[in-house]
């Protein structure tokens, strides 16, 4: 039976609209493309404790490398005391880096050494137009001043084993590192005790203000009172490079649980360390650095890595060692 022509018409009109709409829900938004694949580099710490050196003389503490893993991304862990070829290498295959905390002489370390290689080279990359990202916490956040204004400008800012608000700049609402923050989760951040302090020295806001290279390249987003008065920068992000730092920790908020330590463990904080993991990992996600070799790509990351048990021993209840 022949089917008439209007009736044919409505039905033609009708597959084309169903395709038409179907096409357009499966095409791609507007925006740049991502790698959802992305590899976060930490740089692994001298061992400097003598009840953990038994383990290994290079370490990484879990808590950084879950921190990573929560925002969406893998982890390699890179060794100390390789070559500047090797960490040429390194920085083609990895996605951002990470600069943890620990206790080593930020000029003359072989941490420092190989911190300074990769900041060199990220700082190269961005230069030339690629998008690589550089994360430090506490340690790794007064490397970042240490390397931006090649001298050492850190002083006793001791706030140890205590958790803070932050007292946020004019500058933190319009940052990229709390872009994703609710205005709730701003205010809990700048009102309760959800950041975990855990250092001897840092950098003052006077001692920073005073020094142009890192006026010039960082943005004071917050700062904090030490023990003896000071006033010191606590966290930080690069004005045009993807480069960011904070003098405490948000890590131990979700994976750090020593009862002897003012770790925050609040909804707040645990939504203060989400948010900042998802946030850098997205950060990653604008570089396009990749393994050629997927076999490579399997033996460098940290899965191949068992964690060992320290809490008995140090404040970590996990480290991987090397």
């Amino acid at each position: 039976m022949e089917m008439p022509e209007k009736m044919l018409s409505l039905l033609v009109f009708a597959m084309v609209f169903v395709f038409g709409v179907s096409a357009k829900a499966m095409s791609p938004g507007p925006g740049k493309p991502v790698n959802n694949r992305p590899i976060i580099g930490i740089l692994a710490q001298q061992v400097v404790d003598k009840a953990m050196d038994r383990f290994g003389k290079t370490y990484i503490p879990a808590s950084y490398v879950k921190e990573m893993e929560s925002g969406g991304s893998r982890v390699m862990p890179i060794r100390l005391n390789q070559t500047l070829p090797e960490y040429e290498k390194i920085f083609k295959t990895i996605n951002g880096m990470l600069f943890i905390g620990g206790a080593v002489n930020l000029k003359t370390s072989d941490y420092a050494r190989a911190a300074k290689a990769f900041y060199r080279l990220a700082v190269e990359a961005n230069d030339a137009g690629e998008y690589f990202p550089i994360w430090g916490t506490c340690m790794g956040f007064q490397l970042l001043t240490v390397l931006v204004a090649r001298e050492n400008l850190l002083s006793n800012t001791t706030a140890e084993n205590v958790a803070l608000p932050l007292n946020l700049t004019a500058e933190a609402p319009s940052s990229r590192m709390f872009q994703g923050f609710s205005d709730e989760l701003l205010k809990a951040l700048s009102h309760e005790n959800i950041t975990g302090n855990f250092h001897h020295y840092g950098i003052t806001e006077k001692a920073f203000r005073g020094n142009e290279r890192l006026q010039q390249f960082f943005s004071i987003l917050s700062t904090n009172i030490a023990e003896n008065g000071a006033e010191f920068v606590s966290t930080m992000e690069g004005r045009k490079y993807p480069f960011y730092g904070v003098q405490w920790h948000p890590e131990v908020n979700r994976f750090q649980w020593n009862p002897k330590k003012n770790y925050p463990h609040s909804q707040n904080a645990a939504s203060v360390s989400s948010s900042l993991a998802t946030f850098f990992v997205n950060e990653a996600r604008k570089s396009f650095h990749h393994f050629r070799d997927p076999e490579e790509e399997r033996a460098a990351l940290i899965y191949n890595y068992a964690p060992v048990y320290v809490g008995n021993i140090s404040g970590y209840e996990q480290s991987y060692f090397f």
